[in-house]
């Protein structure tokens, strides 16, 4: 019994050509398929965005911006929530270090039966973990200002107060708190007090009478000390205005004066290799100029 001869496959030198091509061309053709999905899968892993425009265009960003500005032109003022935005949300938006949240009556009730007075100048002189005038300084935001934060604030959370009365043209900030405050002495001196804590940042913050000396040992330039201020807002306020993780508080003399027993030297030190739970440089990458200048711009505002 004899077994049906079998044919070979290929049986033309076109069809062995075509074998051979095929042979080669299916295998690239799959690595290529394979290496074009592995690319476009999407990632999620930490770093895989560093190249986006975003990730450059922060990295690259300016420390220090030069803003320019009519000093005989009107003041044009920030609105409550303006101010709030950019201020006291980050603590009143999710009710953080105790702060009373935004748009929680509960929260408010205790402090709207005080009066928007005394909410006023607890906003100007600090209170708890809240730094006065959230950290800012006059140069910054006026006492109107932090009061029409306060009212915007307060009402949302159930009260019906008015705005503080706008102050007239070419008047101190000073004079602001001055004219919103009652008519009784205890209240006058609590506002007193309140605005000599705003003159004395105010005064701290003027960069032509910083005193700090800089990193090269003689008077802190105007360019540097805006640049430690910009980079204090910009970075070390996260924990420096409400005294996060033990941080001292912008501003609070009895925070700082541990810190200030030690040499200049030994307290940049700390700014520029962390100490504790503070980064190095509060992981910026700024320059050690410019974290100097923080350092000064703070220990400034403290003495």
């Amino acid at each position: 019994m004899s077994e049906a001869p079998h044919g070979a496959p290929i049986k033309t030198p076109g069809q062995l050509i075509a074998a051979v091509i095929a042979g080669f061309a299916v295998p690239i053709v799959i690595i290529v398929l394979l290496a074009y999905y592995v690319d476009n899968t999407t990632r999620t892993g930490a770093g895989t965005d560093e190249l986006s425009a975003q990730q450059v265009a922060a990295r690259i960003a300016p420390i220090a911006q030069v803003n320019v500005r009519d000093a005989t032109a009107p003041r044009v003022y920030k609105t409550g929530e303006q101010v709030y935005q950019a201020v006291c949300s980050a603590c009143h938006a999710s009710g953080a270090a105790g702060a009373p949240k935004f748009g929680n009556s509960g929260d408010w009730a205790p402090r709207i039966a005080q009066g928007y007075d005394t909410l006023w100048k607890t906003a100007l002189s600090g209170k708890g973990a809240m730094p006065p005038r959230g950290g800012t300084s006059p140069d910054d935001y006026s006492d109107y200002e932090i009061g029409l934060a306060v009212a915007y604030m307060a009402n949302h959370g159930g009260a019906s107060f008015q705005d503080p009365p706008r102050p007239a043209p070419g008047a101190a900030n000073a004079a602001s708190g001055a004219a919103a405050a009652p008519a009784s002495e205890a209240s006058g001196a609590d506002a007193n007090a309140a605005q000599a804590q705003a003159a004395a940042a105010a005064i701290a913050a003027i960069p032509q009478t910083a005193s700090a000396p800089a990193a090269g040992g003689g008077a802190q330039s105007a360019d540097a000390s805006q640049a430690g201020k910009a980079l204090y807002q910009q970075v070390c306020q996260a924990c420096h205005a409400a005294g996060v993780l033990g941080a001292p508080k912008f501003g609070n003399k009895a925070d700082w004066a541990p810190r200030l027993k030690d040499p200049m030297d030994t307290v940049y030190n700390y700014a520029l290799h962390g100490k504790g739970q503070m980064p190095p440089k509060g992981g910026s990458s700024a320059s050690d100029a410019d974290v100097k200048a923080a350092v000064d711009y703070m220990v400034s505002a403290a003495k």
